[in-house]
């Protein structure tokens, strides 16, 4: 079973030293039973290369059950999958994802989707006006469903032995998708989730994300509460910024080296290039249009 200080470290790379340090001493010793559960999770990293293997039966129903056992909002639970095994729609949704190839490897990929065709069944059901489901509020519920069912889902596949890769370029040809999948009105695909048996990767290794510092604050986001408003505050909130995010670039470039990748851009510049233009969203610029011809409102 691993070391819960070293999964800590491994996670937060060389930012885990220094003033942006989290205390991991501390973390460790909150939870000296070694959890299995927050193993799993700390040990999370994406897996794109997939054995051949088939998936044991139940596979998908035990990881739909773990999917629906998230929290859904007001029980809605207004969010649906679809999963695909066929390798003939499995390639052609590599094909509309970027040309992925690990989509069509895995054995199984999830689509996952903001569904709003059910709770306006549940309307016609009972005569309602099913007003609500004109708002964007709505679309929110239900990205915000599907995300903590799917990521449950990949939980339970990790805890399984199974790797899984989320796909957000499912939302790079959202009409094509929708159309290769049958999704009626009111339903739009969200991300996709390819799951399998991870291939032997000597080199696989748990990437470092940003200090916890940059992500959470205290309180409020200013740090009144902690002598830290007005303009000498934000003065010093923008200071930790920019050394969370130099100490990032380092710790990232740490980990790039060591994958034999010394030549990736540091993650301020990706970042910064990913945003850069309408061109780079990939095709995501008409996601609104293409979720408003699907039923969405989004009032």
């Amino acid at each position: 079973m691993a070391d819960l200080t070293s999964l800590l470290e491994a996670r937060y790379g060389s930012t885990a030293t220094g003033p942006a340090a989290p205390p991991i001493a501390d973390l460790a010793a909150a939870s000296a039973a070694a959890n299995p559960t927050i193993q799993t999770l700390l040990q999370h990293r994406s897996v794109r290369a997939f054995l051949p293997d088939p998936l044991a039966p139940g596979t998908l129903e035990l990881l739909t059950a773990a999917a629906q056992s998230a929290a859904t909002s007001s029980n809605l639970q207004t969010w649906s999958a679809v999963a695909v095994t066929s390798p003939s729609r499995k390639a052609s949704l590599a094909s509309l994802c970027g040309d992925q190839a690990f989509i069509s490897q895995a054995p199984l990929f999830l689509v996952f989707c903001a569904d709003l065709a059910r709770a306006g069944a549940a309307c016609a059901r009972h005569g309602t006006p099913g007003e609500g489901l004109r708002f964007f509020e709505m679309y929110t519920m239900a990205a915000v469903d599907a995300a903590l069912a799917a990521q449950n889902a990949c939980a339970a596949a990790e805890a399984l032995g199974l790797g899984a890769c989320y796909v957000g370029a499912a939302r790079n040809r959202p009409r094509e998708l929708a159309m290769l999948l049958r999704l009626p009105p009111r339903v739009g695909a969200l991300f996709g989730l390819a799951v399998g048996r991870p291939a032997p990767d000597p080199a696989a290794a748990v990437k470092p994300r940003l200090p916890q510092g940059e992500v959470v604050r205290r309180e409020t986001w200013d740090g009144a509460e902690e002598g830290e408003g007005g303009e000498e505050g934000r003065e010093k909130q923008k200071q930790r910024q920019e050394d969370h995010m130099t100490a990032y670039d380092e710790a990232l470039a740490d980990f790039n080296m060591k994958q034999g990748r010394a030549d990736a851009p540091t993650w301020t510049y990706r970042s910064a290039h990913r945003i850069a233009t309408v061109e780079s969203l990939h095709g995501r610029d008409i996601l609104r249009q293409v979720f408003q011809e699907r039923g969405f409102e989004l009032r």
